[in-house]
């Protein structure tokens, strides 16, 4: 079968800061429409329009349903660079949880880099003050709140001026620049869907971390 008409077609984007995560805008901004022309796909979750990195995208409504579930712990991790330089008292604080206006966010991973990332410049150079040092960090979260990387680095002092989406469980951005797509193979497809189910099956046993909630998945 040509993969292109495949009902379960999965494909991994690198969006690019500045575009959608919609094939439409009426206000004539970049879509994912500007660089990805297979018909009946759906991202599976978004990214804020100034933010990069990886995108989910399938024709599978059950793995996008999965994807998309509030109360599925599937991790999603980021590469942050921040103002300042956390210590490791603010590690602490984002690996327990941050207390924001819509409550205490789940535990999440953090490891402050000990050089920055190798990605290609972001389309709009990042506006950095001389007089305050910035650093990068390895977020690791297994919820999707609205804006919630760029809400918890700044909950304990740190605001991102940075944040590029590295991976969504086993599938990450590697091999791809900004405005690629890459179709998955079968292998890479069922690595992505036994992560989905493995997370699914803990977050519904009775040590889980099911909870609900409202995702903003990104």
């Amino acid at each position: 079968m040509d993969p292109h008409n495949d009902p379960r077609l999965v494909v991994r984007f690198w969006k690019p800061h500045g575009v959608l995560t919609a094939f439409t805008d009426r206000e004539g901004r970049e879509t994912l429409a500007d660089f990805i022309d297979i018909p009946e796909i759906y991202a599976a979750g978004r990214l804020d329009r100034d933010s990069e990195g990886l995108l989910v995208l399938t024709r599978s409504k059950s793995l996008r349903g999965q994807l998309m579930d509030p109360d599925i712990g599937h991790p999603r991790t980021y590469l942050v660079q921040v103002e300042g330089i956390p210590d490791e008292a603010s590690l602490r604080q984002l690996r327990a949880g941050v207390e924001l206006k819509d409550g205490l966010t789940r535990p999440a991973k953090a490891q402050l880099l000990d050089l920055p990332p190798q990605l290609p410049p972001r389309r709009v150079p990042i506006r950095l003050r001389r007089s305050v040092p910035d650093s990068w960090l390895r977020v690791q979260l297994t919820e999707g709140r609205n804006r919630q990387v760029r809400r918890m680095t700044a909950a304990v002092g740190h605001p991102t001026l940075r944040l590029v989406r590295e991976a969504i469980g086993p599938i990450g951005i590697d091999g791809l620049d900004p405005g690629e797509w890459q179709i998955l193979d079968d292998d890479a497809s069922a690595k992505l869907q036994a992560s989905v189910n493995q997370a699914e099956e803990s977050s519904r046993s009775p040590h889980g971390r099911r909870r609900s909630g409202r995702r903003s998945p990104g």
